[in-house]
């Protein structure tokens, strides 16, 4: 072929004077001008676009079909193909290998020629639809050997995966009050998300309720809680078993925060007979003890939607001011603008404070008594009067209709109170009631004053899970944000001035 793209019939008279020229040395036909650099090209051997040259013998086997494109590679190229008396590519096979890999049957050899002009066209417009390579260029694309700039089909899969469920429950905060990084992994980039802490005295029953709030029922063994629960071993010498805080979230993306207990006698007791050096901040060892329950409470009163305070006798006032103590040195937090009444009515747009709700564990029967009830949320509501913690009017024992006759008006002043009954099996219960002197009665389940304790949990979960998620900065806040917030809560709480000032008056 000639460089200067010539027509097809140009083309096949060239190939017959060539095989003349090969076979007897004839000049060529008469008439025709072979002199000059035109002459130089004839009568050099052919060589390949890869340099080699063409083998010794008859060329006949070049027919114009092998010349042609395969049908996987034509309709491409022909719209990229140069026009009339344009240069010709070099080296059209890279183009051939970017698609194809050079691997399918058909495929040219390097040194075959490509056609160009009218000719080429019509052969690879032959039994051929346009659209056809480009649905073979489409799929290929999407197998093994995509280019660089495709999706991954693994990335896209991983985001549609559920997230990974939690077993157990892991370190947030360590024994020795350092932040651990381990939770990241079970989070999410999304804002639906519900955060419950828990503080209380040692051996309330912390861990036990959390783990019935999250992922137990009361019929599963302890020791498979998600938040490990007191052995025996640790009740029979006065141990507690949380040690700072711990964290669990669940399918519902609800988080939940165990902590250790409050001034908890066990961890000063530790403290003292093991010698443990304590911070260069604290000189004693009961100061460091309180102030690392008020540096719990106040981190909870900052990155908690809801925070149960549980006690297991009805009152201990030392609760109480314990919790005044600590909202006075949690972190000043700016609160949203939708979000800025506090619970006893006042505007105080400058903080934000979560939602408290007192429960009452191993509760006796006695205390289900609607006088009793009555008194109770009397006596919490003239502790907290001063307080800005949401203590009220988000949770109702009333509404849950364990009281079935007490009108939804009975109590005046209802806190966000609940009672758990002492947990005791079913067959227990059918024991007692069956001990006494009456036949007739021994198979009904003896009058607790309450329902049972599942239902108890059941209605109380229902209700913790509904309280309402404020914003908890002047951002919204999404699960992996919210982790990195409470990290620089928990370093602001642990360099604050105030709990530094307040511990250097203890001494």
């Amino acid at each position: 072929m000639s460089e200067s793209g010539h027509s097809q019939p140009g083309m096949y008279g060239q190939g017959r004077r060539r095989r003349r020229r090969r076979g007897d040395r004839d000049p060529g036909p008469p008439g025709q001008n072979l002199s000059g650099p035109s002459r130089d090209r004839e009568y050099q051997p052919r060589e390949r676009r890869d340099g080699s040259e063409d083998p010794p013998g008859p060329l006949i086997q070049k027919t114009p079909i092998i010349l042609a494109k395969p049908p996987g590679e034509r309709a491409k190229p022909s719209q990229n193909a140069p026009l009339s008396g344009g240069p010709v590519l070099e080296k059209p096979i890279m183009l051939m290998k970017a698609r194809d890999d050079a691997g399918k049957p058909g495929t040219p050899p390097e040194g075959a020629a490509q056609p160009s002009g009218p000719g080429s066209s019509k052969i690879e417009r032959e039994g051929q639809r346009p659209t056809q390579p480009v649905y073979q260029i489409q799929n290929r694309g999407m197998g093994a050997s995509a280019s660089s700039s495709a999706v991954d089909p693994m990335v896209g899969q991983s985001k549609l995966l559920p997230p990974e469920k939690m077993k157990h429950s892991i370190k947030l905060v360590d024994d020795q009050m350092n932040w651990c990084d381990s939770a990241m992994e079970y989070l999410r980039d999304q804002t639906d998300m519900l955060v419950v802490g828990i503080l209380g005295l040692q051996g309330t029953g912390k861990s036990t309720i959390m783990s019935l709030l999250s992922a137990n029922t009361p019929e599963e063994d302890q020791r498979g809680y998600v938040f490990r629960a007191q052995t025996q071993e640790i009740k029979e010498r006065g141990g507690n078993q949380s040690t700072g805080i711990d964290f669990f979230i669940t399918q519902e993306r609800v988080i939940f925060l165990d902590t250790q207990p409050m001034l908890s006698p066990s961890i000063l007791d530790h403290l003292i007979n093991n010698d443990r050096k304590l911070p260069p901040e604290y000189n004693l060892p009961h100061t460091y003890v309180e102030m690392q329950s008020l540096q719990i409470a106040a981190f909870l009163f900052t990155v908690c939607h809801v925070v149960i305070v549980v006690q297991d006798w009805f009152t201990d006032l030392n609760v109480y001011r314990f919790l005044q103590t600590a909202e006075m040195l949690k972190p000043s937090t700016p609160s949203a603008s939708h979000d800025s009444t506090g619970s006893s009515g006042s505007d105080d747009g400058a903080e934000y404070y979560p939602h408290i709700v007192f429960l009452q564990n191993k509760a006796r029967r006695d205390d289900f008594c609607p006088r009793n009830l009555k008194n109770m949320h009397m006596v919490v509501d003239k502790l907290m009067t001063h307080s800005h913690l949401r203590y009220k009017g988000t949770l109702s024992m009333v509404d849950c209709n364990i009281f079935p006759g007490l009108g939804l008006d009975y109590l005046s002043t209802e806190v966000n109170m609940f009672l758990l009954p002492v947990q005791e099996n079913d067959e227990d219960s059918l024991t007692k009631a069956g001990s006494g002197t009456y036949p007739l009665f021994s198979l009904l389940p003896g009058y607790r004053g309450h329902p049972s304790f599942s239902t108890m949990v059941s209605k109380l979960r229902s209700q913790i899970l509904a309280m309402p998620r404020c914003q908890l900065s002047h951002t919204i806040l999404t699960e992996k944000n919210w982790f990195h917030y409470a990290a620089r809560i928990w370093d602001g709480v642990k360099k604050s001035s105030a709990l530094s000032e307040y511990s250097r008056l203890l001494c």
